[in-house]
C-alpha cells in the first residue's frame, strides 16, 4: 500500500527501479556520504558543469555533487507510466535526500540545515525541468535527460484535455513548459518530503519582501499548509551554486 504521506515512503518498495538488492534501489547510491566537508571543494572544471568556460562560471557545491538523485540514473522509463508515478519517485528521492542532509549537517538545529534542505529542494526542481547545470561524471547527466525527457513524454502522451495537449504540442521533445508546470502543481509535496526529517528546533530564516526577518514554525516549517516557505528553486542555479560557494 502506498503512504498517505510521503514521510512514509520507503525506497525499497516505493520506486520503480527493478533492482534485486536493495542497497542499489537507495536514492543516495553511490554518494558520499560527507556531504559538507571543509576539506571537498566546489566542482568548477568546465567539463562537469554546463557553460562554465575556464572554470570562471558556476561552481557546484559538494552538497549537490552528492545529491541523492541516484533513482533518475537508474530508472527505466518504461516502468514509470503516468505523472503518478514519476512523483512517487520524486518523493522518494526528496525524503532521502532530505534524510542525508539532516545526517551529515553540522548544525541540526540552526536556520543552517533548513537553507540546505532549500537548496537541494532548488537543485531537485532544476533536475526535473531540465535546468540543472550539473554534467557529474560520465554519462550522468546524458541518463538523467534523457530518463526525464521520455517520462515527459509519456506523461505528454496521456493528457486527456484536448486544449492542453495543443498547448504543449510544440514542446517536444524536452517538454520545457510542461515540466514547469508539473513542477509548479508538484513542489508543496517535494518540500513536505524533503523536510520529513527535519529537527523540531530547526527553523528556517524567512526574509520577507519588506526586508523583515521572521522564523519559521519547528521542523523548517514542515506541518506548514499551503506552499513551501522558500522560492529559491525560482533563483538562477549559477546564483545560489555562488552564495553557498561563497559561504563555504
Amino acid at each position: 500500500s502506498i503512504p498517505s504521506s510521503p514521510c512514509g515512503l520507503e525506497y525499497e518498495y516505493h520506486s520503480n527501479i527493478w533492482n534485486g538488492l536493495k542497497e542499489y534501489r537507495h536514492p543516495c547510491a553511490g554518494r558520499n556520504k560527507t556531504r559538507f566537508s571543509n576539506e571537498s571543494e566546489a566542482e568548477c572544471n568546465s567539463s562537469k558543469i554546463t557553460g562554465n568556460k575556464s572554470g570562471n562560471g558556476a561552481c557546484a557545491p559538494y552538497r549537490r555533487r552528492e545529491l541523492c538523485d541516484y533513482i533518475f540514473h537508474q530508472v527505466n522509463p518504461v516502468h514509470i507510466k503516468n505523472s503518478h508515478d514519476l512523483l512517487g519517485n520524486l518523493l522518494v528521492t526528496a525524503k532521502f535526500e532530505g534524510d542525508s542532509i539532516v545526517k551529515n549537517h553540522p548544525n541540526k538545529t540552526s536556520s543552517d540545515l533548513c537553507t540546505a534542505l532549500a537548496r537541494s529542494f532548488a537543485d531537485i526542481g532544476d533536475i526535473i525541468r531540465g535546468k540543472d547545470l550539473y554534467i557529474g561524471n560520465g554519462d550522468y547527466k546524458e541518463k538523467v535527460s534523457n530518463n526525464l525527457r521520455a517520462i515527459f513524454n509519456k506523461i505528454y502522451e496521456n493528457l486527456n484535455d484536448p486544449k492542453l495537449k495543443k498547448h504543449y504540442q510544440k514542446d517536444a521533445p524536452n517538454y520545457y513548459k510542461l515540466r514547469e508546470h508539473w513542477w509548479t502543481v508538484n513542489r508543496d509535496q517535494v518540500w513536505k518530503a524533503i523536510t520529513c526529517n527535519a529537527p523540531y528546533k530547526a527553523q528556517y530564516y524567512i526574509k520577507s519582501s519588506r526586508d523583515d526577518l521572521t522564523f519559521s514554525n519547528e521542523h523548517c516549517g514542515h506541518y506548514k499548509n499551503g506552499d513551501p516557505l522558500t522560492n529559491l528553486d525560482y533563483v538562477p542555479q549559477f546564483l545560489r551554486w555562488f552564495e553557498e560557494w561563497a559561504e563555504d
